[in-house]
């Protein structure tokens, strides 16, 4: 023990870290394999088919992400009195989850379904799949507080170190989104299998029935993880009341604000980015959209981790722990880094592969491949701010990180991306290399944010 200590950290960590870590890579894993099955199903439709799903996808990331954010709050509250043993305002903060859920999905549903059929405008997508894209919007948002309930309650239960359930129950909605996806997307069709003949049902709903499939999927999932809620022995919220109460609310949302602005701020920056794409064509919007999708595979490790940092860095602020602080942060930036440089390689040597799997057109194919294989160099820089922003996240501090992400996402992605592409005509290698120069300003701002300690507030040296 005294050399793990002469280190600077306890190497017994490295097992609590990936204890919290696997479910949540698994359960992104899983969410991103039903991605590529959509697309790849989608995709076989045509450009047209693929350019409607996927050009409302930034208003998806703009409403499910203030939601995340809203969790954060909760999580940072609830890891913090869970690691001072505090269970029984731990519970109230269960209770006040539930409120929110209810507050915020039905707002996020009233929204979007009065908004369907002017969104696609906003996104300048073409005239000829406006409708086709307002029709997949609104059914997607149907089962919107359904939806908020698998984010919030996913994220309470994190919080108190739960990360299997979440994983579970999202294993539930893409097997019941993929079985729903073939059976709706595709007319009825005979294949042959091994000699045999078989007929497969088919409702040939397309573009629609993908939606309809989701949607499905996603209100299952909230129903699944509700009950789970309502049962665990630790976390229930039965009995605690649901009118707002400012002690428990104030807090979480002087977390939540400041990450949901930060949040609303770059996924409406996101929708900027990808307006001043869907400006350039069908073809560019599609190898947009796919090149997305690919990337966000690539991603998992960092996510993964991400939210095992904000939960034990929490639950060690909870317990005035510095050491255990610092030794947890001695720990999660190397093994990040070093997953996501493993990550970025296998994005750089596959993308080629992987474009095609979604797309038989050799023009979306060469330029996805060609801009995936430019992000792929950033992805360790990105990782480091990843890792140090769950830190602060778990521990409360979430201005900074707002201040960072807005001034890289409206100062770099997109005023270099509309200098670009509406100014000097370079298309979408231009606009994917502000996006780099967005996460490698990052890199630099939460690499002098670790460094000075700032994500720290038991630091011992204040001044250094």
């Amino acid at each position: 023990m005294q050399n793990k200590q002469r280190h600077g950290f306890d190497r017994s960590l490295i097992r609590v870290i990936l204890g919290l870590a696997w479910p949540t890579m698994l359960e992104q894993l899983m969410n991103t394999a039903v991605q590529y099955i959509d697309t790849a199903m989608v995709g076989a439709l045509g450009t047209q088919a693929t350019a409607a799903v996927g050009s409302t996808t930034t208003i998806n990331w703009l409403l499910d992400s203030t939601t995340s954010a809203l969790a954060v709050g909760f999580l940072a509250f609830i890891a913090r009195t869970l690691g001072a043993d505090d269970k029984e305002t731990a519970r109230r903060a269960v209770g006040q989850a539930v409120l929110a859920t209810l507050v915020a999905g039905t707002v996020f549903t009233v929204l979007p379904l009065s908004l369907a059929d002017v969104v696609p405008r906003w996104m300048q997508v073409n005239a000829s799949i406006q409708p086709l894209a307002s029709q997949y919007f609104f059914i997607l948002y149907v089962p919107m507080l359904a939806r908020t309930a698998t984010t919030i309650f996913g994220t309470v239960l994190r919080a108190g170190g739960d990360t299997r359930t979440p994983m579970k129950v999202g294993l539930l909605v893409n097997l019941i989104n993929v079985l729903l996806n073939f059976l709706l997307i595709y007319p009825a069709r005979t294949v042959v299998f091994a000699g045999l003949s078989l007929t497969l049902p088919g409702a040939g709903m397309g573009v629609i029935g993908a939606a309809i499939a989701s949607a499905i999927a996603f209100t299952v999932g909230g129903v699944c993880i509700t009950v789970v809620l309502w049962r665990h022995p630790l976390l229930s919220p039965r009995g605690q009341s649901l009118r707002p109460d400012k002690a428990i609310l104030r807090p979480c949302l002087r977390v939540a604000l400041p990450n949901m602005l930060q949040r609303f701020g770059t996924s409406l920056g996101y929708v900027a980015f990808a307006a001043l794409i869907n400006s350039l064509g069908e073809v560019s919007t599609a190898a947009h959209t796919i090149a997305n999708t690919v990337e966000s595979a690539f991603y998992i490790p960092g996510y993964g981790m991400q939210t095992a940092a904000a939960t034990l860095q929490g639950n060690a602020y909870g317990a005035k722990d510095e050491q255990r602080m610092n030794s947890l942060a001695a720990l999660f930036i190397p093994i990040e880094v070093g997953l996501m440089i493993l990550s970025g390689g296998a994005l750089f040597a596959l993308a080629p592969s992987l474009m095609r799997l979604f797309s038989r057109s050799p023009e979306v194919v060469t330029l996805g491949a060609t801009v995936l294989r430019m992000v792929a160099v950033s992805e360790p820089f990105y990782g480091f701010s990843i890792i140090i922003e769950g830190m602060m996240q778990g521990v409360g501090r979430t201005r900074a990180p707002f201040y960072y992400n807005i001034l890289g996402m409206w100062g770099v992605r997109i005023v270099g991306t509309f200098l670009c592409t509406q100014l000097l005509h370079l298309g979408l290698v231009s606009a994917w290399a502000c996006m780099i120069a967005h996460n490698l300003l990052l890199f630099f701002l939460f690499l002098r944010c670790y460094l000075h300690r700032d994500w720290n507030p038991l630091r011992t040296n204040p001044s250094h």
